[in-house]
């Protein structure tokens, strides 16, 4: 679980999950370490009204994917089950999770 403040670097982009079949938001953001894709389940959170140049917190699982050159932060929502610590992203005050 990585806790990283970052900015949004690309609007957010929408698509339907191969594993969960559930709708989820992508976007990109820069962090003081360098770039990063989030993406959030919106069948479990609210989407994040982001547009490029907003500041962001976003608590989640960094992991690498091996068709990306950038890392991807994930379980940026609540897990319903229970199992998976929380996520959330932080913005304009606002929590989405």
């Amino acid at each position: 679980m990585v806790d990283l403040m970052a900015t949004v670097t690309s609007r957010p982009s929408y698509f339907m999950g191969t594993h969960t079949h559930a709708e989820h938001e992508e976007f990109q953001a820069q962090t003081a370490t360098g770039p990063i894709d989030v993406i959030d389940n919106v069948d479990i959170a609210p989407r994040v009204p982001v547009s490029p140049g907003d500041q962001i917190e976003v608590c989640g699982e960094m992991v690498r994917d091996s068709g990306r050159s950038t890392p991807i932060v994930h379980w940026t929502h609540h897990d319903p089950a229970h199992r998976h610590p929380d996520g959330f992203i932080r913005f304009r005050g606002q929590v989405y999770a």
